[in-house]
């Protein structure tokens, strides 16, 4: 017989065993199911982390198998459940150990994954993000494998003199919202878990100091289970601390209150600046101007990695972007946290730029940036010199920081030499800035400032796209076309002719006159450039501009270029006398006067081109005959200058009666009609013709005129002209002899009499009219004197002549 082996069960334990077990594995169904699942997403996960998978790929499938693992962790029941379960301390401990062995897969699952990989900790975020949404027991439990699985990532990245992982802020985004948890447990999980993302932020890119070495913790002090990051208000609704501005917001409060979390907050900040840094600086430039200690201590955090710089700027130059005081319902990032709707941004922009611009972390970034930085900050001055009432101490902003960037940027000398013309006070209180931009752009050229390449390229890029405000748009002309003048002395180059052309035609009448006065002190460069042709044409386009001071400055400016230009060039010569003689009738005298004296000297640069000139004499002859009755003095003189410039070019005698001690209207008028009949009578329907227009004329002066230099015109060639020519003249003086003014009626009987005549000849047999007009192609009769005009010598001329003035200058 056999020995019975004490250990051996009978054949009775082993059904018990067997009916036990069964009755345990049917109440605990959802262990072993999750159990067994586990163990087949952790074989899939660990296939995929060492396969040649795309990594994006990789981490998309491997975050669905453990979204899918997370899910069969939330359906278990709960421990306690569990353990009632059973009925024996021996059930009640295996329970416990299968309960335990699932969790723990989990954990390993996402050690596996974190090891390979630290951009993979992005999946405690999602896993953070699933919590949120499920209000299972397990939320602590998961709390503090994520906790595990940090503190292995702590021990990994100890061994690494740096390290990158991106996905930091988001997390501590996350672990922000739970530390206002209404469960102290998640709170205390939630506040070590931002102990340990700390640790590892001050691992990556160098930002940390001295790492331990001797294998021991580290020596962040863990955060009491009775931490809050957030006020109370908000513990109840978690919908309303959603976006990262509430957590920031949150922050500053505490801050506020000294609490003892201070370092840990402030690097929160810098955690969160590393993932979302437009949203954050957004936030923190919404905060009341001038900014406190506080808000400052919170700028040095978000600024304190270099990765980020460039972001930073980015950020505050879209910020600068605005004008402070405007009243703005949104802003560029949507809703804004503040409820004053008074945009003050820019100004903390502008402080806050003090605080970042002179870190060492930032100064690849400030010169990557130096051009944008240079003209935002122009613009910002210029606003705040403009509301400086309003802003009062908070107007000096802008100036701090473009010195501040002077200095940052090796430009010390240029803020020295400012500083010592008194530039920064003059600036502060003078109300004309356009000069003080000129005076910046003058003195960084005479440093040869090393940003000059990128600056012109950045203002060329500005100038195309076109700034948003008018002003932007004269800032940026003057400093461009400063650096310009300094720069070049070569010709000009092609695409900025083409800008300032467009300025020249812009729609705002301040930008046109300044692009025409810079012209002018650049026109040795741009008269060297090939197509200056593109440049007067634009210029004389500006004399049809509704704004008398644009086209004051587009005649001095196409004066200077004219006087400087090959005569080449003057191939536009009768285009030029063109718009001249638009002008000459100006309702503006200094207008008339300037035309006329410019066209005097046009003609006088062409006299080599007599085949040219001689035409666009005799063009611009009638108003500078009718305008030398002008009662505007500057007008007459003009005239009486031009006409002996154009006279002495026809090679007539006239300029003697031009003399003020010879002067009589009736005689030069006399004079010019006689020579035209000798050698240009082909003119003389032209001129007739020309001359009607001004008959309509509300001025008496001209009227008077007009009348008197048509009857010559009609006297000398009347016979030139056509029945219906003719009877349209008389139609018109007709109107004359009802006219107000005595003086015109009796001047217009006069012409209105020759006119007469030479209808009824006109009446006469073919026969004689065609002799009578061959025989004047032979035999020329000069004129002889016909009215006895004296002029009135600038004196009104009627009771109505003033009323005849304002009407003409409201046409």
């Amino acid at each position: 017989m056999l020995t019975r082996n004490p250990k051996t069960k009978s054949s009775l334990q082993i059904l018990q065993d067997s009916v036990k077990w069964h009755h345990m594995a049917h109440k605990v169904n959802s262990l072993l199911d999750a159990y067994s699942g586990l163990l087949s997403n952790e074989s899939m996960i660990l296939a995929v982390n060492s396969s040649f998978v795309d990594p994006l790929l990789q981490f998309e499938s491997q975050l669905k198998i453990i979204e899918s693992s997370f899910g069969m962790l939330v359906v278990m029941p709960s421990l306690d459940k569990v353990k009632e379960m059973g009925s024996s301390y021996e059930y009640i401990e295996d329970m416990e150990n299968l309960y335990h062995n699932i969790l723990n897969i989990y954990e390993n699952i996402l050690t596996s994954l974190v090891s390979k990989d630290l951009y993979k900790l992005q999946i405690l975020k999602e896993m953070l993000v699933w919590m949120s949404k499920d209000s299972s027991y397990l939320q602590e439990r998961i709390m503090v494998i994520i906790n595990k699985v940090l503190r292995f990532t702590v021990t990994k990245v100890r061994k690494y003199i740096s390290v990158d992982a991106p996905c930091l802020g988001l997390l501590a985004a996350e672990l922000s919202l739970l530390c206002s948890h209404e469960d102290p447990s998640i709170v205390k999980q939630a506040s070590l878990g931002m102990c340990h993302l700390l640790y590892i932020a001050r691992c990556q890119n160098d930002i940390g100091t001295n790492k331990p070495t001797n294998g021991k913790s580290h020596s962040l002090q863990f955060p009491s289970s009775d931490v809050e990051f957030l006020p109370k208000e908000f513990q109840q609704d978690e919908s309303k601390i959603a976006q990262v501005s509430k957590i920031v917001d949150a922050i500053y409060r505490q801050l506020c209150d000294n609490n003892c979390m201070k370092d840990v907050m402030l690097q929160v900040i810098t955690l969160l600046t590393c993932t979302s840094p437009k949203k954050v600086i957004f936030q923190l430039m919404d905060y009341p101007v001038p900014a406190d200690d506080t808000l400052i201590q919170m700028w040095k955090a978000a600024c304190s990695q270099a990765s980020v710089a460039p972001h930073v700027l980015k950020t505050i130059l879209l910020i600068l972007k605005g004008k402070p005081g405007e009243m703005e319902d949104t802003v560029t990032e949507g809703k804004r946290f503040s409820l004053d709707i008074t945009n003050l941004m820019p100004l903390a922009a502008c402080q806050a730029l003090c605080t970042f611009l002179p870190l060492g972390s930032y100064r690849k970034a400030v010169a990557q940036y130096f051009p944008q930085l240079l003209t935002t900050l122009m613009f910002q001055v210029f606003y705040n010199s403009e509301l400086k009432p309003i802003l009062k101490d908070r107007a000096l902003y802008a100036q701090d920081a473009l010195r501040v960037l002077l200095n940052c940027s090796g430009l010390q000398q240029v803020d020295i030499t400012l500083m010592k013309e008194n530039f920064w006070d003059q600036l502060s209180e003078d109300l004309c800035y356009y000069h003080g931009v000129c005076f910046i752009a003058k003195t960084l050229s005479e440093y040869n400032f090393p940003q000059f390449p990128e600056t012109l390229s950045y203002l060329y890029k500005l100038s195309v796209e076109g700034p948003r405000r008018s002003e932007d748009t004269v800032i940026v002309l003057i400093f461009l076309t400063e650096l310009l003048n300094n720069f070049f002395k070569d010709p000009l180059p092609e695409e900025f002719l083409v800008l300032f052309i467009n300025w020249i035609n812009d729609s705002n009448p301040v930008v046109s006159r300044l692009i025409l006065h810079r012209i002018v002190h650049m026109s040795p460069i741009i008269n060297k450039t090939e197509n200056v042709s593109s440049i007067l044409i634009a210029i004389l386009d500006a004399f049809l501009s509704k704004d008398d001071n644009v086209v004051l400055q587009a005649l001095l400016t196409l004066r200077r270029l004219l006087n400087e230009l090959d005569k080449v060039t003057y191939s536009l010569g009768t285009r030029i006398g063109s718009s001249y003689c638009t002008l000459m009738d100006h309702i503006n005298g200094g207008i008339r006067s300037m035309a006329i004296r410019h066209f005097g000297q046009l003609v006088r640069d062409m006299r080599q081109y007599t085949w040219m000139v001689n035409d666009v004499v005799l063009e611009g002859l009638v108003p500078l005959i009718l305008f030398l009755e002008d009662d505007d003095k500057r007008v007459a003189e003009a005239c009486k200058y031009t006409l002996k410039i154009c006279t002495s070019q026809l090679k007539w005698s006239t300029s003697r009666l031009l003399k003020d001690e010879n002067y009589s209207f009736e005689m030069v008028v006399l004079n010019i009609c006689n020579n035209l009949i000798i050698s240009h009578r082909n003119y003389i329907t032209d001129l007739t013709s020309d001359t009607l227009r001004f008959l309509w004329s509300p001025r008496t002066y001209l009227k008077r005129a007009s009348v008197i230099l048509i009857g010559y015109l009609a006297k000398s060639g009347g016979h030139l002209l056509l029945r219906d020519e003719i009877e349209v003249m008389l139609d018109v003086i007709e109107r004359l002899l009802r006219d107000e003014d005595p003086m015109i009626k009796q001047l217009a009987e006069i012409t209105y009499d020759i006119f007469k005549k030479k209808a009824h000849k006109l009446t006469s047999a073919p026969l004689k009219q065609n002799f009578q007009k061959l025989l004047k192609l032979f035999y020329i009769k000069k004129l002889k004197p016909l009215y006895n005009y004296n002029s009135p010598n600038g004196q009104i001329d009627s009771p109505t002549d003033s009323k005849d003035v304002k009407n003409d200058k409201a046409l």
